[in-house]
């Protein structure tokens, strides 16, 4: 008899035969194929084992990176986007889906946006995402407030988010701005930069929403400028640039040197107007100076990109929790071109740095709590 112990210490495989007692004939013919055997076992183990040299799409080394690649798609996270509009028409939500999706390819979660084509389709968006099991979904804006209510409190186990207004439920992340501290300090520039001493703002519509901004604005210029009319005209719409610049030209009649958009699309009409009239005017959420940097002075920027961002990542990461998030000044959520954030554009001389510096140092003041701006108007 004889006994053979097979040892795999990699990258060797050794073989081990141990005679116990007399080997007859016919056993020394065994054990001699045994060990061939046995032989050719190890080295074919041993290759296998050193990685081997197998041919590329060998279907024993392919299956295996199929199934790790099945597997790490089924580990992604998957998230929804229900905007409320078409992308494109407002960069409003544009940057968020560019947010949303740049958070998506850093940190491997699968992000899908979709639009809607009015806002009574916004519900039936939400319910689409629900339906198909996304694990996240985000949404924005007042004009989804209604919808999400009704289907986060019909899905109580599912996550949701929704940006630039807040949704009390359990399940609902809201994530909201500061906006009254930009427009205090577009409000401040503006007083320091008139010569005429009438300011004006055309603002989209008259709601509680916007409050932020015309209150903010108004603070800002009575901070640096207590002798300037504010001249504020409602257009009624947040995509109507043609009443926009109707309103915006009144208030250029009245002696306006500066007017202020708030119009959402309708900020174009207030740009059109400028130019033809020669005054000076500012955007929201984006760098609007690039447009025509002679007559678009300042931006009040709102980051619903960075928003939309840090929710992705948060969910991802693990860290995503219910309740009110808020951007101001200090997080950097909110700001204005040259004051807060640099611009690709050169600084018009309306402004100026002088101007730009005072209203830095109000930035700080508020930044640091010493100088308060309201949270509502």
């Amino acid at each position: 008899m004889f006994g053979i112990d097979l040892f795999v210490e990699k990258p060797y495989i050794m073989v081990r035969i141990e005679k116990t007692e007399n080997v007859q004939i016919g056993e020394k013919d065994t054990m001699k194929k045994l060990l061939l055997a046995l032989t050719t076992f190890a080295v074919l183990a041993a290759g296998c084992s050193a990685g081997g040299n197998a041919p590329a799409g060998n279907a024993s080394t392919d299956k295996p990176k199929e199934q790790a690649a099945g597997q790490e798609g089924a580990a992604k996270k998957r998230v929804a986007l229900i905007l409320p509009e078409k992308i494109g028409v407002n960069p409003f939500f544009q940057q968020m889906d560019e947010g949303a999706k740049k958070a998506g390819q850093e940190f491997g979660a699968e992000v899908k946006s979709i639009e809607s084509t009015d806002h009574g389709a916004i519900e039936e968006n939400l319910r689409v995402a629900v339906a198909e099991n996304y694990d996240l979904i985000i949404t924005s804006s007042f004009e989804a407030e209604d919808a999400l209510k009704k289907v986060a409190a019909e899905n109580p186990d599912r996550n949701f988010a929704i940006i630039d207004t807040v949704v009390d439920l359990p399940n609902v992340r809201s994530v909201t701005f500061r906006e009254q501290e930009a427009a205090y300090l577009m409000g401040a520039a503006a007083g320091l930069a008139t010569k005429t001493n009438k300011v004006g703002m055309v603002v989209a519509m008259d709601i509680p929403l916007l409050k932020k901004w015309t209150g903010g604005f108004q603070e800002g210029l009575k901070s640096t400028n207590p002798n300037a009319e504010f001249l504020v005209n409602y257009v009624g719409s947040f995509t109507d640039p043609a009443k926009a610049k109707e309103l915006a030209l009144l208030q250029a009649s009245k002696g306006a040197d500066f007017i202020n958009g708030a119009a959402a699309v309708g900020d174009l009409g207030v740009f059109e107007a400028a130019k033809e009239k020669g005054f000076f005017t500012a955007g929201q959420d984006v760098d609007r100076t690039t447009i025509d940097p002679e007559h678009i002075v300042l931006s009040q920027l709102k980051g619903t990109d960075a928003a939309a961002y840090e929710t992705v990542k948060s969910f991802v990461e693990g860290s995503f929790k219910p309740g009110v998030v808020n951007y101001g000044l200090k997080e950097k959520g909110v700001g204005v071109t040259y004051v807060t954030h640099e611009s690709k554009t050169p600084l018009n001389a309306f402004i100026g740095q002088e101007v730009v510096d005072k209203v830095k140092a109000i930035s700080e003041e508020i930044i640091a709590g010493t100088r308060k701006v309201p949270d509502s108007f």
